[in-house]
């Protein structure tokens, strides 16, 4: 295990797919990440080269017996696909959130990668920023009282991102992390297509009967920014707590914990943690899309 090297392939090169093959050209020295050797990437649009990255067809990365592990960075609606195209090959995934626009896909994925005995690995770098975890350190030990977290982006192509709850899954990844599991209670959605104008209106139960809203909120020049109200019975944070930069990347230290799964250097419990929290948010943004589509009901 110690010398064993694993041979990658990046597919897709958009912004997150350009961050891998830096990363993956760059690993941080001492680091998991040193075990992982970029052996090309795949793309629709042809590039010939980036850097020393050389571009390879998809058939040659699924056959190839040098490449061991797929860094997927293909648009949401394709994930699906190609984790199991990948899984099939017998080679480890790593891919970026949400791993699938449905619940039934994602743990289908998941229990063909225990079957295939390979990782899967879903990245969540909202986890690993800074702000995140000095919010998560503010937050542990308090009794909620109740909470919002309001998103507020730029559009997004539906047709390619999938459902809100499903593309906006990582401020759920956030009250799940901080608050424990949740049940929701109801959503909705408005909808102004001429202003090209969306807000999605979650409200959750704490296993503790407390309420959590979610709003995720997309229009033309709307920053990309997040608000929260957390009230807790010692009072209310408003505001994140400062944090300084992080002096690692948050592609690479994903790309380290990827590396370290490889390795086997990551306990079965905090596997199992994981897998409960990623598949659960997941059931939780499908039974949101639901209560969202449903058509309204008339009263009489």
């Amino acid at each position: 295990q110690i010398n064993k090297m694993f041979g990658t392939v990046v597919v897709g090169v958009g912004i997150a797919g350009l961050a891998r093959i830096r990363d993956l050209m760059n690993p941080m020295p001492s680091s998991p990440s040193e075990h992982l050797k970029l052996l090309g990437f795949v793309s629709r649009r042809s590039f010939g080269n980036i850097n020393e990255a050389k571009q390879i067809s998809l058939e040659d990365a699924l056959r190839s017996r040098e490449i061991h592990a797929a860094f997927i960075s293909t648009e949401n609606r394709t994930h699906e696909e190609t984790i199991r195209m990948f899984l099939e090959a017998g080679k480890h995934v790593l891919v970026e959130y949400p791993m699938a626009l449905s619940a039934k896909a994602a743990h289908e994925l998941w229990e063909m990668a225990e079957k295939k005995d390979k990782v899967l690995h879903v990245e969540h770098i909202e986890l690993l920023t800074e702000e995140y975890k000095q919010l998560k350190k503010e937050v542990a030990g308090k009794d909620l009282v109740k909470g919002t977290l309001h998103f507020t982006g730029h559009v997004l192509d539906e047709n390619k991102t999938g459902f809100p709850a499903f593309s906006g899954i990582a401020r759920l990844t956030w009250l799940i992390d901080l608050f424990g599991d949740l049940t929701v209670t109801s959503a909705t959605r408005e909808m102004q297509k001429e202003k090209n104008y969306s807000r999605m209106t979650v409200h959750f139960q704490t296993t503790n009967k407390k309420p959590l809203t979610w709003i995720e909120e997309r229009g033309p020049g709307m920053r990309r920014e997040k608000k929260i109200n957390f009230c807790f019975t010692s009072g209310c944070l408003e505001n994140f707590p400062q944090a300084p930069r992080s002096a690692v990347g948050l592609f690479m230290q994903d790309q380290n914990l990827f590396a370290k799964k490889l390795l086997g250097q990551v306990s079965k419990e905090e596997l199992a943690a994981e897998k409960w929290r990623i598949l659960r948010c997941l059931d939780l943004a499908e039974v949101i899309q639901q209560h969202c589509e449903q058509p309204e009901k008339i009263s009489p």
